[in-house]
């Protein structure tokens, strides 16, 4: 597994990035001889401590975030929400995985889980929406997501002819989503 430290505002120290080391590196235990990539960043913004971890396996991408006023606390919260995630969703990322010649310690994975998986259930789309996407700048597609009052809005990028998304943030920035194919 490979772990990339990042910080922004926040000076690593050897202990902290020990501990950001030892937590992510537990997160392997549910793949197995999969090739798998960790990002962590930590910063500290307006006295609270942030940790974002962003584990990539064969294309999967889990994502965690906490924010609190200690890093541990923020670190172990992040990692937390990572094997929720995995633990939830443990069906489709098993098949997934499998799809691709990997898999994921079952053993591990039925312990303590419930959700949508283990009720029978699965996510229902209840509505579809067909609309013609016009080429737009990102900033002229922010303005459009503004004026419809929604959280996010796709469009056709047209600087580069791809269909992108921008998306309002939760520190109430915004974002780009750009496809790589």
């Amino acid at each position: 597994m490979e772990v990339t430290l990042k910080s922004k505002n926040v000076e690593l120290a050897r202990p902290i990035r020990d501990y950001i080391e030892k937590k992510v590196l537990k997160l392997q235990k549910f793949f197995q001889g999969d090739s798998i990539n960790a990002q962590v960043v930590v910063s500290a913004e307006k006295g609270l401590q942030i940790a974002e971890v962003t584990v990539q396996v064969n294309g999967l991408l889990l994502r965690g975030e906490e924010k609190t006023g200690d890093m541990y606390a923020s670190i172990d919260g992040a990692v937390d929400k990572i094997e929720r995630q995995i633990r939830k969703y443990k069906t489709r990322i098993h098949r997934r995985l499998r799809q691709t010649g990997s898999g994921i310690v079952e053993a591990e994975l039925t312990r303590d889980t419930a959700g949508v998986e283990e009720r029978g259930e699965e996510a229902r789309i209840v509505k579809t929406k067909r609309f013609a996407i016009k080429p737009m700048s990102a900033q002229e597609a922010v303005m459009q997501m503004e004026l419809l009052g929604h959280d996010f809005f796709v469009f056709s990028n047209s600087e580069t002819d791809e269909v992108n998304v921008v998306y309002r943030r939760k520190d109430g920035n915004y974002g780009l989503i750009e496809p790589e194919f």
